[in-house]
């Protein structure tokens, strides 16, 4: 992936701390990505508050929540990751401000939060543990960096078109509030069955996986920016984190009416529409028939 020189985006907001290093630090001590991928399974497919697995493995009690602020008079992160960010970034605003702005709106960008660790958000406390997100109340995306590890040691799968698929594909999100479809699907929600609700949310996920492939055909067109095996790389992605892969992995059987993110095959098949295609009126997941 060809990135490096391109415009960086301003709207990037660093809580991180002075620390590195190849784990999380929650609750005093370090954690392993090994321990954070278990508790990442158990918040999606049990409900579990992925400290709490955390404080239970790690031989203790659940850690008390501890939130990690950046100091404000830190001079900006440099370093080749953080560019990254903030470059991918800039290049989901320059592909749909043009979006919005041929159906007559305006797009209004995300703030991308960088965190370790916890960090607070209008959702509630922002756990490194359930993975990058998107949270509506604040129009924020949320992600610790250690994320892109865990996908490497954990589901072996990598590569910078691959992280920036996961970045599109919560920034989709952030696209999905602004146009209303989030908040329709969440209302209908609160009067649905459970297996109902996850269907929703099914499509609400396959159209956001959508949404980052028209991110990445428009992105293509204006800065030619993929090279050889990136698509294969984010597909991969698409594949392995797909509530079928990840509930062999986790549990050794598949629960097709507990699914709220969609099956491999179907992430991938609607990541490769929206990347086909380049319109987001393609991505129209609510009313197809076939998933």
């Amino acid at each position: 992936m060809k990135w490096e020189g391109d415009r960086e985006s301003g709207n990037v907001e660093d809580r991180r701390g002075g620390g590195g290093g190849g784990g999380f630090n929650i609750g005093g001590r370090g954690v392993g990505l090994g321990t954070v991928a278990i508790a990442l399974v158990a918040s999606i497919f049990f409900g579990v508050d992925p400290g709490t697995v955390i404080g239970m493995l790690g031989g203790g009690s659940a850690p008390a929540p501890q939130v990690q602020q950046r100091d404000p008079n830190a001079p900006q992160a440099n370093d080749r990751e953080t560019r990254f960010v903030r470059t991918v970034l800039g290049y989901t605003e320059d592909a749909w401000t043009p979006i919005f702005a041929a159906q007559g709106g305006t797009y209004q960008a995300p703030k991308l939060v960088l965190f370790e660790g916890r960090t607070p958000t209008a959702c509630g406390t922002g756990n490194s543990a359930t993975g990058p997100f998107y949270c509506p109340g604040d129009q924020k995306v949320y992600i610790d960096l250690s994320f892109f590890r865990l996908m490497q040691e954990r589901f072996h799968v990598g590569g910078e078109f691959a992280q920036a698929y996961v970045i599109a594909h919560e920034v989709g999100h952030h696209v999905q509030k602004l146009i209303g479809v989030s908040d329709q699907v969440h209302n209908a929600q609160q009067r649905a069955s459970e297996t109902e609700g996850n269907a929703l949310s099914v499509r609400l996920e396959l159209q956001a996986d959508c949404f980052a492939g028209v991110w990445a055909n428009r992105t293509q067109q204006k800065e030619a920016f993929l090279e050889e095996g990136d698509v294969e790389s984010a597909l991969a992605t698409a594949t392995a984190i797909g509530d079928d892969a990840l509930q062999r992995q986790s549990r050794g059987t598949v629960v097709p009416d507990s699914f709220t993110h969609g099956s491999s095959e179907q992430r991938v098949r609607w990541f490769k529409r929206g990347l086909e295609a380049g319109d987001p009126q393609q991505c129209n997941t609510f009313e197809a028939k076939r998933l």
